[in-house]
């Protein structure tokens, strides 16, 4: 060993020592939360993918970690950031609810998410964010969210889809015809209309469904490490950003452009026209821009769309895998739901189990299991720890969700558990599924409405059985959990017109 390589080791050797010797007076003097030694450079980011790949799923990699150290609030490091971990109602509270935990991370894999720019709003926080929610929330609503016309989309949707499906005992995957679907009521709602190009809605479908699947909710590889996408490209998920951007921007642009051409200032048709009356009032602090539009109207597809098509796809799953709760299920359908009808958001309150039903399938197969992230705007405390100005917060929601002392029978599929108002209360109030306080999803109504319409009016029309041998639970993991795909067999039960 030569002199250069052995001064080399030793300033090698002094800079981790130090750096140990620096965690441990930072750990003195604040009380951080419990979590496993943070390693120079690298932080935790090994043990979380390897616990990722072992336990299949960052959510119960998560949960592997907290047990190891007999905690529900833990800090890890990964990359160049400290991330504290929460997974129980109180802590998951408190974060969703406290004015310090309402800011975003401003990480490159969030810029990346975003365009190259920090827009939109899922992923902003401050003056802009405020008010482009505010805005996006009363225009959607102004357009139909949560009212008659927004029902009529998804009744006509639904239908149109049966009427793709004639051939009714035939075996099927149905989650391309959901996902569509889904998509559809959204595009409808925001730009005026639905989609003609068959082809180009199954690309944007396909782009969604492989971007949930790439990541997790810590932005994985890209977000901790962003210089290796010049080495791994396409391994490490940049590719597929790109090009999902590239396509959906040029896509939007031209339905932009469209309404720019044919704009009228006393004419509100869509979600773009309104936010176009505002661009054209101008103003030097004004955030209605181009970009801002774009980001917006990828933000209500990133959010609704995924979400929504595997709660409905691992909803029908169950349907194959408890055959005796979808026969309950249909007999109540069948007491309120005429043979040619289609079922209604105002036949909910005559549709208890139905709705209990699709809330057991939310519970059991969560599909967003870690919310977040949250940026802390300043120096505070948490479940008794310190928590420093700029850290991350995310919430495992999965245990929420499987805790035997709040559930009984908690790995079973029990709708009954919903049946009464008390346990519609318990559900609200401890799976999260649309957040809670500010930061909400604002598309909370056309979510539950489509989800419940859509339910409701498949398994009236529709007997559920399994085409081939019966299909695993076990979800795909990613930003939002599916269901591996499976085929189904349909038979008519009543037709609809």
């Amino acid at each position: 060993m030569d002199a250069t390589t052995l001064q080399l080791l030793v300033a090698a050797f002094a800079l981790i020592f130090v750096y140990i010797i620096g965690n441990f007076f930072v750990g003195q003097r604040r009380k951080l939360p419990p979590g496993p030694f943070r390693f120079p450079l690298v932080g935790n980011s090994s043990i979380v993918k390897e616990y990722s790949i072992k336990f299949k799923g960052l959510h119960h990699a998560l949960i592997h970690l907290c047990d190891k150290f007999s905690t529900d609030i833990l800090l890890l490091k990964l990359g160049g950031d400290n991330v504290v971990v929460v997974q129980s109602d109180r802590l998951v509270d408190e974060v969703c609810s406290r004015e310090e935990f309402q800011g975003r991370p401003d990480t490159f894999f969030v810029r990346l998410r975003s365009m190259g720019t920090r827009k939109g709003i899922t992923m902003t926080d401050g003056p802009l964010w405020q008010e482009q929610r505010a805005f996006a929330v009363r225009h959607m609503h102004n357009l139909g969210l949560g009212k008659t016309k927004m029902e009529l989309l998804i009744q006509d949707e639904i239908q149109d889809l049966f009427n793709r499906l004639k051939d009714g005992s035939s075996s099927i995957r149905l989650r391309k015809y959901i996902s569509a679907c889904v998509l559809n009521v959204l595009w409808a709602m925001v730009t005026g209309s639905r989609f003609e190009d068959r082809e180009t809605l199954e690309q944007l479908i396909s782009y969604m469904e492989k971007r949930a699947k790439a990541f997790d909710m810590s932005g994985g590889v890209l977000s901790q490490f962003p210089w290796v996408r010049h080495f791994a490209p396409e391994r490490t998920g940049y590719n597929l950003i790109v090009q999902l951007n590239q396509n959906f921007k040029k896509m939007i642009m031209g339905t932009i452009d469209e309404h720019k051409a044919t704009y009228d200032k006393d004419v509100t048709r869509d979600f773009i026209d309104a936010f176009l009356h505002e661009l054209y009032k101008g103003g030097s602090n004004t955030y209605f821009t181009d970009d801002q539009l774009i980001m917006v109207c990828l933000d209500f597809f990133i959010a609704g769309s995924q979400t929504t098509s595997s709660t409905l796809d691992f909803a029908l799953l169950h349907m194959i895998t408890f055959p005796d709760v979808q026969q309950r299920m249909q007999e109540e359908l069948d007491q309120v739901i005429s043979k040619g009808q289609l079922p209604s958001i105002i036949d909910k309150p005559r549709l208890p189990y139905t709705e209990a039903t699709l809330m057991e399938s939310q519970r059991l197969s969560h599909v967003v299991p870690v919310i977040g992230p949250r940026r802390v705007l300043s120096d505070t405390t948490l479940g008794g720890y310190d928590i420093p100005k700029g850290t991350t917060i995310l919430m495992n929601l999965v245990p929420l969700t499987r805790d035997p002392k709040k559930w009984d029978q908690p790995n079973s599929f029990v709708p009954e558990r919903f049946t009464e108002e008390k346990g519609r209360a318990n559900y609200e109030r401890n799976i999260f599924s649309f957040g809670k306080g500010k930061r909400r999803c604002p598309g909370e109504a056309l979510a539950k409405s489509f989800m419940f319409i859509f339910f409701a009016s498949f398994m009236h029309r529709y007997k559920l059985e399994a085409a081939d041998e019966r299909p695993s639970l076990e979800p795909i993991p990613g930003i939002t959990l599916s269901p591996k795909p499976y085929n189904l067999r349909l038979t008519v039960r009543h037709e609809t017109s």
